[in-house]
């Protein structure tokens, strides 16, 4: 028998979760709330479902709010926390009202439990007539559910694991000052053990931070009996008031466990690398909380595209599908759609797509069906949003963002990046009304030729409007019906990720363009992202292997524990620390800094899914330049293995249907089986 759950309406819980993450910013100990719509969760909501009982049965009630109990339409007394079901066929229906956290249930009896078959809706759609007969009914969907299995643990309750941690040293800066590093970057609560009196507290992701009492980020003032807000740091500058005494100062790391057994891995011939990877993995960990979230230290807010990037590098690493489907619910929210997406307008495409590569990784269509209202809605509304041409144009209230980039370039008018992504969503809105089709009745064919025909003419208009012969390169914008000359790599390298170019256009942008010294270097992790899968997918891994040593081993060498928002090798010192005007306001615990985490898994280790849910894979491999590698990339089924030097490669799988590719050859990978084969010499790289 199934085990009874908590359960609650759809999205709720992570609206509400994420209502508390988002605001537990702080700048100089101010809170620092999210600048774009936070909705909240149904406070009404009704659970229902038909039993049929051979016998009767009691059973235990459990509600976060109050809640009254109808059997058969028929109202019962009081909110009883058990109830006696009787014998044959009933409805069983129940409304629960909570103000402050998500109406949840739990019912627990000897068959009738509660889980995801039974039906929920929110109380907006009733009217009752003159003589007390209800009418009309809310639209009914699948419960939703996680882990909280116990009558005792309710989804308000939930919390991330704690761990004790020591700093690793203490130095005394004045007499009542002492500066203590932890190490590394970490996360959590700090604790100044037998504090008598008062404490100033400073936090730095680096020692000169800390230090700076005027500047540093984020601040505490701690009095004696008193708890502080989680925090990041590496360094803590503790300042004592006139006659404050304390013991020792301690913290408790916070962080979302995982399975080690089950987490892919990285290994190679490279030290420099290795290292690399393993700081990925860490920058990774620590920004994978109740959601993805971006920065650990100033902003601490989930943003769509940190996220999608996040979602791609955990499948090679933890593969916690639930922190994704956390993360893609609380970044939706609720109808009425009334901005993009954090206000951002390719963030909101970014998150289209999200849905789709989800359902590529699992093979969860329950989930794609579940959020297919809400992908409709906000298709709507960028649909009413688009100019005379259709394409996807800024509006006044509009953030148009693309990357921070440290030259002129202006994001006014009708880009070509944004209409890549454009057509992409479009794309990503047809398959995924195929798949709802397939699997539910919600959808038909239909809506997937809409959105396929709007996905072709937005491709079209791109190549029309911003595609340049002389340069061979898509240009940047249409300003006030004049076109931009300016020549980026972001709509060219979209457009070979996205698949906008054949594969001759795609050689000519990688001359022109992506291997063009002549064109502006991209200086965040975020957009090195795709411009290193850009990269891959041209074949230039041997390319690519010194960019990572360089970029990411340039932080490295700069003394980085985690990976950082932005690096400019030309920075020196603590300009390395300076960002958005103010001398600590960069972030050096950045999700999108961990991307070598998904460049080496699916483009040197060469494993993806070919069909939904790793039902088929291919593995092609590729050394780029190293000696040797092995690792392990997570799927729905356990692990596939790969292992690699100059002469074998050494393949495994705990499931699915494998194709190993080794330059011509096609090898089949049984689930089980371990399979060998001679590494091909040959030059990877198609230019």
């Amino acid at each position: 028998m199934n085990k009874a759950t908590w359960i609650w309406y759809p999205g709720d819980f992570e609206i509400w979760l994420g209502n508390i993450f988002n605001n537990r910013r702080t700048e100089r100990g101010a809170m620092f709330p999210p600048f774009w719509k936070q909705d909240s969760h149904w406070v009404t909501v009704a659970f229902s479902k038909c039993f049929e009982l051979e016998e009767s049965e009691t059973i235990a009630i459990a509600c976060e709010g109050q809640f009254n109990l109808a059997l058969d339409g028929k109202l019962q007394f009081g909110m009883p926390k058990t109830f006696e079901m009787p014998k044959g066929r009933h409805q069983l229906n129940i409304k629960v009202w909570n103000q402050v956290t998500p109406p949840a249930l739990f019912i627990e009896g000897k068959t009738i439990k509660t889980d995801s078959s039974w039906q929920v809706t929110y109380e907006d759609k009733i009217w009752i007539d003159e003589n007390g007969v209800a009418h009309g009914s809310g639209v009914y969907v699948p419960a939703a559910s996680w882990h909280f299995n116990s009558i005792d643990t309710p989804p308000s309750a939930y919390h991330l694991e704690r761990e004790e941690h020591c700093p690793a040293s203490g130095e005394a800066i004045t007499t009542n000052g002492t500066l203590y590093d932890f190490g590394r970057e970490t996360f959590g609560y700090l604790k100044v053990k037998g504090l008598k009196g008062c404490v100033r507290i400073y936090y730095g992701e680096s020692r000169e931070e800390a230090l700076d009492k005027d500047h540093c980020e984020t601040l505490d003032v701690l009095h004696e009996g008193e708890a502080l807000c989680s925090k990041a740091f590496r360094y803590v500058y503790i300042e004592k008031e006139a006659g404050a005494t304390y013991d020792e100062v301690l913290m408790d790391y916070e962080y979302a466990p995982f399975d080690s057994q089950q987490s892919g891995s990285f290994r190679c011939s490279d030290e420099e690398l290795n290292r690399i990877w393993e700081v990925a993995a860490y920058t990774m960990d620590l920004t994978t909380r109740e959601f993805f979230m971006d920065g650990i230290k100033r902003d601490r807010w989930t943003w769509s595209g940190d996220a999608i990037q996040s979602y791609l590098m955990n499948y090679y690493l933890r593969f916690d599908t639930e922190c994704v489907k956390r993360t893609i619910r609380q970044l939706r929210g609720k109808d009425p759609v009334t901005a993009h997406i954090n206000t951002i307008m390719d963030y909101t495409f970014y998150w289209f797509k999200s849905v789709s590569d989800y359902y590529e990784y699992t093979g969860d269509a329950a989930f794609v069906c579940e959020m297919w209202p809400r992908m409709v809605s906000l298709m709507d509304y960028v649909l009413s949003r688009t100019n005379a041409d259709s394409l996807a144009e800024g509006r006044p209230d509009d953030w148009i963002f693309v990357d921070w980039v440290d030259f002129p370039m202006h994001k006014r008018g009708t880009l070509a990046f944004e209409q890549i992504l454009f057509a992409k969503a479009l794309e990503t809105m047809a398959r995924c009304a195929e798949i709802v089709s397939e699997y539910s009745e919600c959808s038909d064919y239909s809506e997937q030729s809409e959105y396929s025909e709007k996905a072709a003419h937005v491709r079209k208009k791109i190549k029309e409007l911003f595609w340049d012969e002389e340069q061979q390169a898509y240009l940047h914008a249409i300003e006030d019906g004049h076109l931009n000359p300016q020549v980026t790599k972001f709509p060219n390298m979209f457009a070979i990720i996205y698949g906008l170019s054949d594969d001759s256009e795609c050689q000519q942008i990688m001359q022109h363009v992506m291997l063009n010294p002549a064109i502006a270097p991209i200086t965040t992790p975020y957009m090195r992202f795709y411009e290193l899968e850009a990269l891959c997918m041209m074949g230039q891994q041997s390319k690519v292997l010194p960019e990572i040593k360089a970029y990411w081993g340039g932080m490295l060498r700069e003394g980085a524990t985690s990976f950082w928002e932005k690096y400019n090798p030309e920075e020196k010192g603590t300009q390395h620390l300076a960002m958005y005007g103010r001398p600590y306001g960069k972030s050096l615990c950045h999700a999108w800094g961990a991307s070598p985490i998904y460049i080496l898994g699916k483009y040197f280790l060469g494993v993806k899914p070919t069909k939904p849910g790793y039902e088929t894979y291919e593995i092609r491999p590729t050394l780029g330049g190293l000696s040797w590698m092995e690792g392990e990339v997570p799927t729905p089924f356990g692990k596939i293995s790969v292992k690699m030097n100059d002469q074998h490669i050494t393949v495994r799988s705990d499931g699915g249907h494998g194709t190993l590719i080794v330059g011509r050859q096609r090898i089949d990978i049984p689930a089980g089986e371990v399979i060998t084969a001679e590494t091909i010499e040959h030059d990877n790289d198609r230019l």
